[in-house]
């Protein structure tokens, strides 16, 4: 080899070499590493995938924003996987299943330093701080929209868990239902799980067999039952996410739909910027963004359209309240008295059902 062909050669070599260690020095931080917790799949079409989904904002947001995401999380795996995403460099956790709230709260009690946010419950620290949708408020338009497209007057409703908020949801759904509609009856059943593709296939088929054409949920993932509505030829009222909708092209009503972005973006830019504060207990609806309604099917007509949306508008405007009295329970019995009012620091509260409604809380 020539001495001009090996100063050449050494000279390459010593600028890929620089160029490698010059860029593994300079590489940049990330602005902030986000860790998610989710007790299920994120591309379950329901509740895990709009947390998914909301992180996949702020990323696309801020620049230099890292996720770490952890799937099918166990509540005796969430302590130990909070614990390890902070080695990793996580300063912002959120742990998106309802039983992660007491493992997050002694998480952040080792980590003062690193900020929590768990969604729908009650805890609050410096550096804990509790979050959701006022569902339970605007589920009312989920229900007018129902009370609108049923031909039986009877719609249903299953859900997994007996909560409160479970239950606020399905109140709320059935007054709006009969706003519209007074001679409608809403049909609740249990399938005591929050994922249970067998109970729920059931359960759509009990709510068919009493009479039920239009079916909405309270599930961590809605495709089993929302293929089952299809398949009968009955429609869908979807929650959470806008998924959803893909499993019903022909009997899709429109949807309640969480939207975390904005929401996750804010508190994501506070807490690089040392501005972000905890005791907190967030709940906001469709006048902040935190709620939405998903495009509506190809069979609802354009006045039930125009008339939802106008109900929507009437919910940012702050001229609706859902739970105003009198309201009565199944029984009869005024549980809510003329000019009372539950709100959101009553939703966990509900531990009956409605006038007109059946089956039971419990």
């Amino acid at each position: 080899m020539s001495a001009r062909k090996s100063i050449t050669l050494a000279m390459l070599v010593a600028f890929a070499v620089t160029a490698l260690v010059g860029g593994i020095v300079v590489a940049q931080e990330p602005s902030l590493i986000i860790g998610l917790l989710l007790p299920g799949p994120k591309n379950d079409a329901g509740y895990n995938q709009t947390f998914y989904d909301g992180v996949l904002e702020v990323e696309a947001n801020i620049p230099g924003v890292e996720v770490l995401v952890a799937e099918w999380v166990t509540d005796a795996d969430a302590e130990s996987t909070m614990e390890t995403m902070i080695l990793q460099g996580a300063k912002l956790i959120l742990p998106c299943g309802f039983a992660f709230q007491y493992p997050a709260l002694a998480v952040s009690q080792r980590h003062p330093d690193v900020v929590f946010m768990h969604p729908g419950g009650w805890e609050s620290t410096h550096n804990f701080i509790n979050f959701f949708a006022t569902t339970q408020l605007e589920f009312f338009l989920m229900g007018v929209a129902a009370g609108m497209m049923t031909e039986t007057d009877k719609i249903g409703f299953i859900a997994g868990m007996p909560l409160g908020y479970m239950t606020g949801n399905v109140n709320g759904f059935h007054l709006g239902a009969r706003a519209v509609n007074p001679d409608v009856e809403t049909h609740l059943l249990l399938t005591f799980a929050w994922y249970d593709p067998t109970k729920e296939v059931a359960a759509v088929q009990a709510l068919l067999d009493q009479g039920c054409d239009v079916i909405s949920y309270h599930l961590d993932s809605p495709s089993a039952v929302i293929q089952a509505v299809e398949a009968a030829g009955a429609y869908t009222i979807g929650f959470m996410s806008k998924g959803a909708q893909a499993y019903a092209p022909n009997g899709w009503i429109t949807g309640l739909i969480l939207s975390w972005g904005d929401y996750f973006t804010e508190n994501a830019q506070a807490v690089i910027d040392g501005t972000w504060q905890g005791y907190r207990w967030d709940r906001q609806g469709f006048a902040d963004g935190m709620l939405e309604i998903a495009p509506f099917g190809d069979a609802v007509p354009e006045r039930v359209q125009q008339f939802v949306l106008a109900v929507a508008e009437g919910y940012k405007a702050g001229l609706i309240n859902t739970f105003m009295g009198p309201i009565k329970d199944q029984a009869g019995v005024v549980r809510i008295p003329a000019g009372e009012f539950w709100g959101n620091d009553l939703m966990g509260d509900w531990d009956f059902l409605l006038e007109g409604m059946v089956g039971s809380p419990q």
